[in-house]
């Protein structure tokens, strides 16, 4: 049996985020969720399903690249869930994988 992808999770505690980190967790993927520190404490039912599911917390931000950088150097796969208003930033999520260089894109 091949290695499961480590995977991260972009926009995981929002409203389509969560449940694409439950998957991936369920199925059996090392998955990890960037999240705010300021998040912690206000989604703190989303986190700590996360933890109790296995799921790792790397803290970061989508507007910190040295942050994005750190996490996907961390990983296999980027899954991007962030929300309609921040879809244009999405270009910040692509020259941090450039950087990290270890995620096929």
């Amino acid at each position: 049996m091949s290695e499961k992808s480590k995977i991260l999770i972009i926009g995981g505690t929002g409203y389509i985020g969560k449940f694409i980190v439950a998957a991936s967790a369920k199925s059996g993927h090392p998955t990890f969720a960037l999240v705010r520190e300021s998040t912690v404490s206000e989604k703190f039912e989303i986190i700590e399903s996360f933890k109790s599911s296995g799921v790792t917390l790397v803290y970061g931000d989508l507007y910190d690249h040295e942050s994005l950088v750190k996490a996907i150097k961390q990983v296999d796969v980027v899954i991007s869930t962030v929300g309609h208003a921040q879809l244009p930033d999405q270009v910040k999520i692509i020259a941090a994988i450039k950087e990290a260089g270890n995620v096929k894109v």
